[in-house]
């Protein structure tokens, strides 16, 4: 079993990628521990002078669904996977903003989450100061967007360009791929395609 840390932020289309395959790779077995963390992509973008956003009740809807998968996360752990993978899909398949508990409470309501449990875990902002704890946390790695794994107390940034294609076996290869490149190879600091191949 490896064990793992992966940053989200639910607007990133990149991190949709690759959490969709981390998630199809663990309803599929793989044997790895992963510890989903959330990260804030308004964080970096507040104004000048402005509080941390996990502090700024003005920034809330920016961060309702990051908060909300948290509340599920931490209270409702066998829901988790479910709302996180439909979270990112109606984000980035359907357009929804996520923006509003009436947005984010339509995505995780079919799902047989207690909705309102969650919110009311938001409204304590207890999920916020996770967020905040965090985002610090991955900024002592020089973390600087998502998704971000950390992998024995090394981060690596990996942009993957595809979601999962419906081979839940293609997903577990990608997985252990990247996860051998990263435990194996650390001095692979940077490995980049100069194109994109569409």
């Amino acid at each position: 079993m490896t064990a793992f840390s992966l940053s989200y932020d639910y607007r990133c289309p990149f991190a949709k990628n690759i959490h969709l395959h981390v998630v199809e790779a663990l309803r599929a077995g793989a044997a790895h521990q992963v510890t989903f963390v959330p990260w804030s992509l308004s964080q970096g973008h507040r104004p000048e002078g402005a509080p941390d956003v996990w502090e700024d009740p003005e920034r809330d809807g920016d961060l309702l669904a990051l908060a909300t998968s948290v509340a599920v996360r931490d209270l409702q752990p066998e829901r988790f996977l479910d709302a996180h993978a439909a979270l990112f899909r109606a984000r980035h398949e359907r357009g929804v903003r996520l923006v509003t508990r009436e947005e984010v409470g339509d995505v995780l309501a079919p799902l047989g989450i207690d909705v309102a449990a969650a919110f009311d875990d938001v409204d304590t902002r207890r999920p916020h100061k996770v967020i905040g704890a965090a985002h610090q946390e991955f900024e002592g790695y020089q973390a600087f967007g998502v998704p971000t794994f950390v992998l024995e107390g090394d981060a690596t940034f990996v942009r993957y360009m595809d979601p999962p294609a419906g081979d839940p076996a293609a997903s577990v290869e990608l997985l252990d791929t990247l996860l051998a490149l990263m435990g194996r190879r650390p001095s692979l600091n940077e490995f980049k395609h100069t194109t994109v191949p569409y």
